[in-house]
């Protein structure tokens, strides 16, 4: 497990003073080796933690229930998390303890594979455009007779997926409901937590590095996870992304930075000051339209970061994507830090992951609206943010115009539309949302 030390500043005297020193200076944060936990060594690499007069250290973790359990047992001081962690552990699915985030780390970021086999199933039932070329967004009623194949033969049709709690979860669900595909039920309160009850395909947890082996050795016949594990695949011939989350859930939130409520409570100025530093280390990732990117790159290819090679990381941190080989497109928000708003720990953010977690039966019961808008203030943070926002603003690092206006934001975005089934999401009535989708729990609906 590589880890490493930045030390203190003595420049950052003024900004101490203004905000009050950390009552904590020897930091360690975990992550997992995805590009989106950029923010992290950003911070790191250009001295921003030092600014803030913090000595930092990063450590890889080995996967995002050690990461969770370490955040919990006070090993790490906070790390970069599925948006999922600090809400499932707080509601008490899985591990119980109370994690909260006052930063949001990035936007979009993932996509879903399939294998070589699978795909030449699926492109008979593509359209294509005048070159020839797959029209995107590919639906999953394009996987859908393949996945029926399975079920005539008794065969099960097999996805991998990153943590029961994961973006990648809801994201590879929702595709997969949208095109007709029932991923299954959990049923924690009768002791299943596989979620594959009544599934036509079988979704089940695989390390993000481990992905595209697992694949080839035909375990699994796809899977959703983030950069670089997808265009891993394409680089080594072995499968084909058909579907980014961008083109899933426009502009969705995706990892966040999370710590335990009993270190947020004791170490008020470090927090913030940690959250300066991120905010800092996202406006570098995307400004001046991305020029920052293959700096980045760089630095993510690092073994103690990402470690994978500089070409595959690059694929996607510098705007496009490919999908079959050389089928490289413009997405030039596939990674997002800072522009969207991004780094704003929205309500309906948390909200939305909320009602996936109902709708697929790990909030195995009904919950009023007003549960739900409760859980997220526990564990969504904005007057944390606020507050580093605002010293970042006195320091004159940053400009008011660059952020949500701290004084009417309510957490709540309007209502969003940009979803691939054209479902429309509104944070303040979750149970309206959850009423609109043909598969999954709704209402009293138990299993």
């Amino acid at each position: 497990m590589g880890s490493f030390i930045v030390s203190a500043s003595v420049s950052s005297s003024i900004a101490l003073a203004a905000l009050g020193e950390p009552e904590k200076e020897d930091l360690t944060f975990g992550f997992i080796k995805l590009t989106d936990m950029a923010p992290l060594a950003i911070a790191y690499e250009k001295g921003y933690f030092e600014d803030e007069g913090l000595y930092v250290t990063l450590e890889a973790q080995a996967n995002w229930k050690v990461l969770l359990d370490r955040v919990i047992d006070g090993q790490l001081d906070g790390a970069h998390m599925l948006a999922g962690q600090p809400l499932g552990a707080t509601i008490g699915y899985g591990t119980k303890a109370h994690i909260v985030t006052a930063f949001s780390m990035d936007l979009n970021g993932n996509g879903i594979t399939v294998s070589n086999d699978v795909w030449a199933q699926m492109k008979a039932n593509i359209p294509k455009d005048s070159d020839g070329k797959p029209v995107h967004p590919i639906s999953a009623s394009a996987l859908k007779p393949v996945v029926d194949d399975f079920k005539a033969q008794g065969k099960p049709f097999n996805m991998g997926m990153v943590f029961p709690v994961s973006t990648h979860n809801y994201e590879l669900r929702y595709w997969l409901a949208a095109g007709g595909i029932h991923p299954g039920y959990y049923a924690p309160s009768k002791g299943d937590v596989s979620g594959q009850i009544n599934a036509d395909a079988y979704l089940s947890v695989t390390p993000p590095p481990q992905m595209p082996s697992t694949m080839e050795a035909g375990t699994i016949h796809g899977y959703c996870v983030g950069e670089p594990w997808n265009q891993q695949a394409v680089f080594k011939g072995i499968g084909v992304p058909v579907i980014t989350d961008y083109e899933i859930w426009k502009n969705n939130p995706e990892k966040v930075f999370g710590v335990n409520q009993v270190w947020a409570d004791e170490h008020p100025n470090t927090h913030i000051r940690v959250v300066k530093a991120m905010i800092r280390a996202a406006k570098w990732l995307d400004e001046n339209n991305n020029a920052n990117r293959p700096e980045a790159v760089r630095i993510l290819s690092k073994s103690q970061y990402v470690g994978a090679d500089y070409d595959v990381i690059a694929n996607s941190m510098t705007g496009t994507f490919e999908y079959e080989k050389g089928d490289k497109r413009e997405i030039p928000d596939f990674n997002v830090f800072f522009r969207h708003n991004a780094t704003y720990p929205y309500y309906s953010d948390a909200i939305w992951y909320l009602t996936q977690m109902r709708r697929w039966g790990q909030i195995d019961e009904f919950k009023p609206d007003s549960w739900y808008i409760d859980t997220a203030k526990k564990v969504y943070r904005p007057e944390i943010y606020g507050m580093a926002v605002k010293a970042l603003i006195e320091d004159g690092i940053v400009s008011a115009s660059e952020f949500p206006d701290l004084e009417t934001e309510t957490g709540f975005k309007p209502p969003q539309k940009e979803f691939i089934d054209g479902v429309s999401y509104d944070g303040r009535f979750p149970n309206k949302y959850l009423e609109s989708f043909p598969i999954g729990l709704k209402g009293h609906e138990g299993i």
